[in-house]
């Protein structure tokens, strides 16, 4: 079982989808299959980027395509139901233990209310997920029913993530329209995500850098 294939597993494209639909219907930004595409690829640069194995970039590419499942189930735990659902999928298939253990865990932890990075596969996917904050993850263009989810994701008018190995920093660096969104509001939301992100870094031997309109924030 590979990426490819788990991309087109319909068992998968239906939690996927339904918890996309789940969210959407209780307010949540987009958590489709562009986020968990966005998410594996992401993953797979950042370990790549670090001199991971082709085997280590295959495991993130598919843990970062399975992530969200479990909010089909419920938002919340939603990682700790998505690891449930990826190995009871994963087992049906010829993939070694090892490396369904490996993309359950990922899974498991990657929520920051419950969650933190355990090895590479996990750090990779953390820091791939926290970081993908843009305008177009909101579903609604009304900024009179925006709730501070949707402002602070639609006040992103640009997002960079850039790995440099030289200097072994992780930076995500953001363009913040204030006039939508301020500062203290984004930071009230983002700063725990943020955390989760440097202590992922730290896991791969590297430093997270936040900078926001041009300033470090982290």
């Amino acid at each position: 079982m590979n990426y490819k294939e788990i991309k087109k597993n319909q068992e998968v494209i239906a939690f996927l989808k339904k918890g996309n639909d789940n969210l959407g219907t209780l307010g949540y930004t987009d958590h489709s299959e562009i986020h968990c595409t966005l998410v594996a690829e992401r993953g797979a640069m950042i370990l790549k980027k670090f001199g991971y194995s082709e085997h280590d970039i295959e495991l993130v590419k598919i843990a970062g395509f399975m992530h969200d499942m479990g909010n089909a189930v419920n938002r919340t735990h939603h990682a700790e139901y998505g690891a449930i659902l990826a190995n009871d999928i994963l087992r049906r298939t010829d993939m070694p233990v090892s490396d369904r253990v490996t993309i359950v865990s990922a899974i498991g932890n990657h929520d920051e209310s419950t969650g933190g990075a355990v090895d590479a596969v996990s750090a990779a996917l953390i820091i791939a997920d926290k970081t993908d904050v843009r305008r177009n993850r909101v579903r609604t263009k009304e900024q009179a029913n925006f709730d501070i989810h949707d402002r602070v994701n639609y006040a992103v008018t640009e997002a960079a993530l850039k790995v440099n190995t030289e200097k072994n920093v992780i930076s995500l660096n953001l363009q913040i329209d204030e006039r939508i969104c301020t500062m203290y509001e984004y930071f009230d939301i983002f700063l725990g995500r943020m955390m989760m992100c440097r202590r992922s870094a730290e896991i791969l031997g590297a430093k997270f850098k936040l900078t926001a309109n041009g300033s470090k924030v982290l």
